[in-house]
């Protein structure tokens, strides 16, 4: 009884969101298959794939009855994909996967042990590696800055994320960690915007510490065909992670940042002191990307005028085919 249990009632949840990654994906699950940590569901969502996908987390499902496989109709957008498997979980903790990555076996037990020990922690990571399609380790790895995100002050943990970053280049791999579900619950999850990892990181922080297990239990897959790299055009990217944009309508990566940094802060229970801390470190980061975000706000003045003469050129080319709207 005990056991069934404890199948009917997982203590952890991951959640894998894929499309089109029949490539990868079978090593993804085979890694997370292999957890030394075995009480957890495997929640996958496929994201409207058109490649052999279905078939393999449908074979994959048959023989292991961990894995809850659901199927969207239509692509609804890298992040959306990410938050529905969220919502689908039912565990006290859960954890994110990509179809790429590959974990240690001991991932998910160190994990959970942490925060099983240390009541304070939301959110628990190893320490990571870069590798390739071969799964050699690459050169331009990522020991990132060391991290104060342990601290017990939510405004040190807040300037350690936006500011202290800034010495390398920060790759929110933290995401991929274990976290209280009940906590990552307060957050508005991933938004559709380039960014949102960044500013859903920030707000788990000032809802408590995380904690680094001092070995590198996590490899994080670098390839040709990864969001990151196949779509390094902020506005390409946002149109992957949301497919229902429209053509032509601008986006402002770096202002959506800033505004979800702002609702962060003022959607935590801070003190006082705490808030004007927070917004102090946020103006240090405003001062680092003001041009960044001046030049938004030029592309927002100049774009109906530039899409007007990009329309009268079309319809002068071609007036027949031209949609009124």
């Amino acid at each position: 009884n005990f056991k069934k249990k404890q199948k009917e009632h997982p203590i952890v949840s991951v959640g894998l969101p894929v499309y089109n990654g029949e490539d990868l994906l079978e090593k993804a699950l085979k890694s997370i298959l292999s957890q030394t940590y075995s009480n957890f569901e495997l929640i996958i969502s496929d994201n409207a794939s058109t490649d052999k996908t279905r078939a393999i987390c449908e074979a994959y499902a048959a023989k292991d009855s961990r894995i809850k496989y659901f199927r969207n109709e239509k692509n609804i957008g890298g992040h959306n994909n990410f938050n529905r498997v969220f919502e689908l979980a039912t565990g006290k903790y859960f954890k994110w996967a990509a179809h790429d990555d590959l974990c240690a076996p001991d991932f998910i037990e160190k994990c959970v042990d942490a925060l099983e020990t240390n009541p304070s922690v939301v959110l628990c990571y190893p320490r990571a590696k870069l590798i390739n399609e071969r799964e050699e380790v690459l050169p331009n790895n990522c020991d990132e800055n060391p991290f104060l995100t342990n601290s017990s002050k939510p405004h040190i943990r807040f300037r350690n994320l936006i500011i202290d970053s800034f010495a390398k280049p920060h790759r929110c791999l933290q995401l991929f960690g274990v976290m209280r579900r009940d906590m990552l619950a307060k957050t508005p999850l991933l938004g559709n915007y380039p960014g949102a990892d960044k500013v859903l990181l920030v707000k788990i922080a000032l809802l408590g510490q995380y904690y680094e297990v001092p070995e590198y239990l996590f490899f994080n897959r670098h390839h040709a065909q990864r969001a990151s790299k196949a779509l390094s055009n902020p506005y390409l990217r946002a149109t992957w992670l949301d497919p229902s944009l429209k053509a032509g309508k601008l986006v402002f990566p770096q202002g959506r940042v800033f505004l979800g940094y702002i609702n962060s802060i003022n959607t935590t229970s801070l003190s006082l002191y705490q808030k004007i801390c927070c917004y102090l470190y946020l103006f240090h980061w405003l001062l680092k990307y003001k041009n960044a975000l001046f030049k938004e706000l030029i592309k927002a003045a100049i774009w109906p005028i530039y899409f007007s003469i990009q329309r009268r050129r079309l319809v002068k080319s071609n007036p027949e085919n031209v949609p009124s709207s």
